[in-house]
């Protein structure tokens, strides 16, 4: 997926396939919003902003980290999808092997929340990132920083329903109460999001 051009994943994306999928695409948004913050942050530098030269050098180092982690969660929700079709396909005619079979699917669903929940964490991040970079980052690209937290805000709501759709067939309470308290965070990360953009349309409208 990492070189897979564009076009070609949107026509995989659109084809009768079980991946990729919304997950895939939740991650691809959290991608996107840390690429936009990195690009922020390298058009902070230079002599008007060395106060904050360190904050802003530490914002770029994490968004590159974030975009590439996020870039393998969309290949990880991908793989870990297959998985899931395959423990479906497990035959059933015997009791055995329905008792392997349910077993397996209830595995497989954990590991395809797993992703997902790891691309909210990192839209997370990337929003408290953009809530340090905006008032120290140069103003003609303040509007990238929205552009960053909005897609970090669909990265999240994305993910949340990518992991509710496997709740109901995750019987492991300890995973289950993870994955919950994951999709927990989303509605509050999305309301720091709309703080960000609000302040970024309040200085662009003077």
């Amino acid at each position: 997926m990492r070189d897979e051009k564009i076009g070609d994943f949107l026509d995989r994306l659109a084809d009768r396939v079980p991946a990729p999928g919304g997950g895939a695409t939740a991650a691809l948004h959290a991608a996107q919003a840390a690429a936009l913050l990195g690009m922020v942050a390298r058009y902070s530098t230079g002599e008007k902003y060395a106060d904050h030269q360190d904050t802003i050098d530490r914002i770029r180092e994490r968004a590159d980290e974030l975009r590439g982690a996020a870039l393998q969660l969309a290949a990880d929700d991908a793989s870990a999808f297959t998985v899931v079709t395959d423990a479906y396909r497990l035959p059933k005619e015997s009791e055995t092997q329905r008792a392997d079979r349910s077993q397996a699917i209830a595995s497989a669903l954990v590991g395809a929340a797993q992703p997902p929940a790891r691309v909210i964490a990192a839209a997370a991040t990337i929003v408290t990132l953009a809530e340090e970079l905006l008032p120290v980052a140069n103003p003609n690209v303040s509007s990238d920083v929205a552009a960053a937290v909005e897609a970090a805000r669909a990265a999240a709501t994305t993910a949340r329903v990518n992991v509710e759709i496997n709740l109901s067939g995750v019987r492991d309470d300890a995973a289950r109460a993870e994955l919950v308290a994951a999709t927990d965070r989303v509605d509050e990360l999305a309301e720091r999001a709309g703080r960000v953009t609000a302040a970024v349309r309040a200085g662009i409208a003077g």
